[in-house]
């Protein structure tokens, strides 16, 4: 069986999205993660916060913390996902085992 490692995600998402919106958009993405085999998913919303400098033209956001373990092969895919959505304005993957 392939070892799962602990990974963080940190992701600072557009600041359009009100509480259930934003709550709506963490289930669908923690979702997604669970058809990678990914386990135990917690989630931590940072708040919304003024950005040091502004990022395609948006000065606020919001700061979600995803912890999880998965199968690093997969960390490609949730990036890729990442990448591809229009709200994400920036994502940090962090593998917690080599902190």
């Amino acid at each position: 069986m392939a070892v799962q490692r602990d990974y963080e995600i940190m992701i600072l998402l557009t600041e359009e999205f009100n509480d259930s919106e934003l709550k709506t958009w963490v289930f669908n993405y923690a979702k997604n993660l669970r058809k990678f085999n990914v386990c135990d998913i917690s989630v931590i919303s940072r708040g919304k916060h003024n950005l040091a400098y502004s990022i395609l033209n948006k000065t606020k956001g919001n700061y979600i913390q995803l912890n999880f373990s998965s199968m690093p092969k997969y960390i490609n895919n949730f990036s890729n996902t990442l990448k591809l959505d229009s709200h994400v304005l920036r994502f940090l993957i962090f593998n917690k085992e080599n902190n």
